[in-house]
């Protein structure tokens, strides 16, 4: 099943189950999956949806940042947001697995951060972030000099 008809599904059977919160964080990010797929004209690919999936998660985090200290109430409830959002992303890369690819990337010539980012994030789109990445990137590059 792909993961737009599984947001789909999901949301109808939150409405049947009157889950408020989740019907409200599955229809928002429904939406702008919708959205995309309006803009593109096509049905969206899985890769498309995580997109819209970790957008909406990183506006989510951003947002917890902004009510650290002031409204916990208001960051607790981001916090949960996140968490369901994150159950439609696939598996996370482990840090090793990316230094490895970065160790990879290094050994084939990159000696800069764009050449690094630009061999290794295609190979993990979607399952690991791009922050985590530079960050291995820029510590591994630092040892090469």
């Amino acid at each position: 099943m792909l993961l737009f008809d599984q947001l789909q599904a999901d949301l109808n059977a939150a409405r049947k189950a009157q889950h408020k919160a989740r019907v409200l964080v599955i229809g928002t990010i429904f939406s702008d999956a919708k959205n995309r797929k309006i803009e593109l004209r096509r049905d969206l690919t899985d890769d498309e949806v995580i997109d819209v999936l970790r957008k909406g998660i990183k506006r989510r985090r951003e947002s917890i940042e902004m009510y650290q200290g002031k409204r916990d109430d208001l960051a607790d409830k981001e916090r949960d947001e996140v968490a369901i959002l994150e159950a439609y992303l696939p598996a996370a890369v482990s840090d090793d697995e990316l230094r490895t690819a970065v160790r990879a990337a290094i050994a084939d010539g990159a000696t800069q951060i764009g050449a690094v980012m630009g061999k290794v994030l295609p190979q993990f789109k979607g399952r690991a972030e791009g922050g985590t990445i530079n960050a291995i990137a820029r510590e591994e590059l630092s040892k090469q000099v």
